[in-house]
């Protein structure tokens, strides 16, 4: 049974240069964590990420929202998690700050994972095999599926992950050799031509086959540069993105993306502001084969629904630390399908 729940305000200076984008110029990595302590002397932890500033206001809403967990059985909680978690997002005050957005949001998150979590070392296995474990309908019992019944009613989501277990032996090969990586460390917003060839070069070195370059500059003739020097530095089978972290308006995206195309990026993540769905649609009929990646800052799956109906972005970069959570997280994989 859980008997209280903690809230952390973690927080981890970057060196110069580091972590900096177009619009996060000065970032300062932070996690507000959520702590649900039980009876039996376990603790699952649950993080949601933000950049330093506001990390505090989002543990002050993991105090307020946790509570209504206090003396759940974890297993239990965990068999009707689905519509829990619909009862924590609909608070019937702190839902006005929202909804499904911001600070509650990602407080949310936190107290999700730390659920999961908390889940998983109770029953003494880790999180991924945990899930793996699972019947479909578990599954699907852990997900909340409103606003999205018009493409993934519960009958659906149900279909979906049938249809996947039978693949599941072709893909456990994953489990020992991990997922393809990039790096995204090469082009930090405020690192010079010479540094991120010099970087990329570096990457190359460690084995990496693709990697990022952040882009968003006032003078577009910064991120041209950086860009050459980026694709000059790995080759043409070295596969590059770029991330503008939603600087651009819809015309500035436009006339860059056209600008940077001679580099062959595989996607352009963020060109726009998040909430413009229909620039991101624009975006991407515009630039094609080119991709439009997106969902840092695509607060919750009923936004993902929508950017996926207008082909608005190709690759779906939804993130456990900031929608609401593991659960939907699955959610939004699965819309994805």
């Amino acid at each position: 049974m859980i008997t209280r729940i903690t809230s952390h305000d973690q927080r981890y200076d970057l060196a110069p240069g580091e972590g900096a984008d177009a619009v996060h110029t000065n970032p300062q990595y932070a996690y507000a964590v959520c702590l649900l302590h039980d009876d039996s002397g376990l603790r699952g932890t649950g993080l949601a990420f933000t950049l330093g500033g506001g990390n505090a206001l989002v543990c002050q809403a993991i105090d307020i929202l946790a509570g209504a967990l206090v003396r759940r059985d974890i297993e239990e909680l965990m068999a009707e998690w689905g519509t829990v978690y619909q009862q924590l997002a609909n608070h019937h005050q702190l839902r006005w700050l929202g909804p499904h957005k911001g600070v509650v949001h990602l407080a949310l998150a936190a107290i999700t994972n730390a659920c999961f979590d908390l889940w998983a070392k109770w029953r003494g296995v880790p999180l991924w095999r945990l899930l793996l474990d699972l019947s479909p309908a578990q599954i699907v019992a852990l997900l909340d599926l409103r606003y999205l019944e018009d493409v993934l009613p519960a009958t659906r989501a149900l279909e979906l992950i049938n249809a996947a277990q039978a693949s599941r032996p072709e893909r456990m090969g994953v489990i020992a050799s991990g997922y393809p990586g990039y790096d995204t460390s090469v082009g930090w917003f405020h690192y010079d031509e010479q540094q991120v060839r010099e970087n990329a070069k570096r990457a190359l070195a460690a084995g990496f086959g693709a990697i990022k370059l952040k882009v968003g500059a006032r003078d577009p003739n910064y991120d041209l540069r950086r860009a050459a020097a980026v694709r000059e530095a790995v080759g043409d089978q070295t596969t590059v993105m770029l991330d503008a972290n939603q600087q651009w308006t819809l015309p500035q995206a436009l006339e860059m993306c056209q600008a940077l195309q001679h580099i062959n990026p595989l996607w352009v993540e963020e060109p726009t502001h998040p909430d413009d769905i229909l620039a991101h649609q624009t975006i991407a009929q515009a630039i094609a084969p080119v991709k439009v990646a997106a969902g840092e800052h695509v607060p919750n799956a009923i936004v993902f629904k929508n950017y996926l109906q207008l082909g608005a972005m190709h690759y779906v970069q939804a993130d456990c630390v900031r929608v609401g959570g593991i659960s939907e997280f699955i959610t939004i994989s699965l819309l994805a399908r």
